[in-house]
């Protein structure tokens, strides 16, 4: 497969697919948890419309495939009230960890699904094996990104329901700001940060051919 617009459409295709589970995930742990902001939002949809962020759903990932470098992205944040929610910030935390555990599961199902079909045993230049592929790298590359610890990514939610009050009033203070200092940190360490999630990614590949009795 040489065709390099090929490749840039599958790869958008396949992160705008993979940022609408995302998302809707948040939306629907949310709404079970007792919140229905999203829902009343109208962002339990598959509808791309409602989801699509134009930088983080399409620019970001296509620039950083191009750049060879470990892909993420996002889409719109899914509205959570967490003083809806069951469990508040533990609820939170759920709701937060619904969006990355979702990318986990898309990951290891195309991996299942290639690996079985024999999409990615036989020929790594075919068109099967580059979609599978992608799915697997693309939706890795989301779940670790977006695990970063940092507000306001999924995260930060997890670790505010478990840090003491001091810590919480940090990370509220970094709310705001947060996205421009993953960024910031993304710019200055980025051979570090690419070299973490190569590694995090190239681990669970190794997990995941472990579950098919591959060493």
């Amino acid at each position: 497969m040489n065709s390099d617009p090929l490749r840039i459409v599958i790869v958008l295709i396949i992160a705008v697919f993979s940022v609408i589970l995302h998302e809707l995930a948040h939306g629907v742990a949310a709404y079970w948890l007792g919140d229905r902001t999203a829902k009343d939002a109208g962002r339990l949809t598959l509808n791309p419309l409602k989801h699509i962020d134009p930088f983080m759903s399409i620019l970001v990932p296509v620039i950083l495939y191009i750049m060879k470098a470990p892909v993420f992205g996002g889409a719109k944040p899914v509205p959570v009230n967490y003083r809806n929610l069951k469990g508040r910030e533990w609820g939170m935390a759920l709701v937060a960890i619904a969006g990355p555990l979702t990318n986990f599961l898309i990951a290891l199902i195309a991996f299942l699904i290639g690996y079985f079909s024999g999409a990615l045993r036989h020929d790594p230049t075919g068109v099967s094996y580059f979609i599978f592929a992608e799915l697997v790298y693309l939706n890795l590359g989301f779940m670790l990104f977006n695990l970063i610890p940092i507000p306001p990514l999924d995260g930060s939610r997890v670790l505010y329901a478990i840090a003491p009050d001091s810590v919480r009033e940090i990370m509220n203070k970094m709310e705001v700001y947060g996205f421009i200092i993953v960024y910031a940190l993304i710019l200055i360490f980025g051979n570090v940060f690419s070299s973490l999630m190569l590694n995090g990614m190239e681990g669970i590949i190794n997990f995941f051919y472990l579950l098919v009795g591959q060493q």
